[in-house]
């Protein structure tokens, strides 16, 4: 009976080392400013000294400053994480602001490290996912002022201005450092690029749409 106790109590250590290991690890102190001048390599930014920890190491100004949107896609994401925020580090959150020119997109990416939760500040926005295969179902809605919505972790999602003004949202992200994959410069704008047979083939189309498209990026 003492050897079942044991081993279900190694196995619940085990499940829950393994829960803890699936999102970014607890603090252990108050705070943990990242120290850009270290050189340790890590999971994460090594700490700065307490003592030298300052108010402007857990502060940022410009939030409340419109993006240049005259791009291609006529977006502008102001992200601020652990880059911007030293003081976010360990903390397992960060924000953006995205502006949106008249029809403009947030083009399909995804955050391999982060859920995201957008709300429309103002304008409307088309948003939506796809889940994972093989269902790959499109989920969508339109949001107005106000309206909130929920972005799973690793899945690809989009946002589309559908209005004739400008648009602004801020969306808050389950970590300090979520990382995105904008599909399609990924898959066209890869360095070096990926082979043009593969791309034809994967995506059933002439080789020479594939160059036309790699060309662009």
């Amino acid at each position: 009976m003492a050897h079942r106790i044991a081993f279900l109590g190694f196995v619940a250590l085990a499940v829950c080392a393994s829960m803890s290991l699936a999102a970014e690890p607890a603090s252990l102190q108050d705070f943990c400013v990242a120290d850009a001048s270290s050189n340790t390599r890590m999971n994460g930014l090594a700490c700065k000294d307490p003592a030298m920890v300052q108010a402007s190491d857990f502060a940022f100004s410009g939030l409340h400053i419109p993006g240049n949107t005259s791009n291609a896609v006529g977006s502008r994401v102001t992200p601020v994480s652990v880059t911007q925020i030293p003081g976010l580090n360990t903390l397992g959150i960060s924000m953006v602001r995205i502006d949106y020119a008249p029809w403009g997109i947030n083009s399909l990416h995804t955050h391999p490290r982060a859920t995201e939760i957008l709300s429309v500040i103002d304008g409307s926005l088309e948003v939506g996912f796809v889940t994972s295969n093989p269902e790959n179902r499109h989920i969508t809605k339109i949001l107005k002022k106000g309206d909130v919505f929920v972005f799973p972790v690793g899945l690809i999602h989009y946002q589309r201005n559908i209005g004739y003004g400008n648009a602004v949202a801020i969306a808050a992200l389950s970590s300090q450092n979520p990382g995105v994959i904008t599909i399609a410069n990924t898959i066209f704008g890869s360095k070096p690029d990926i082979n043009i047979d593969l791309l034809a083939k994967a995506f059933q189309v002439d080789k020479s749409v594939v160059w036309q498209l790699q060309s662009k990026f």
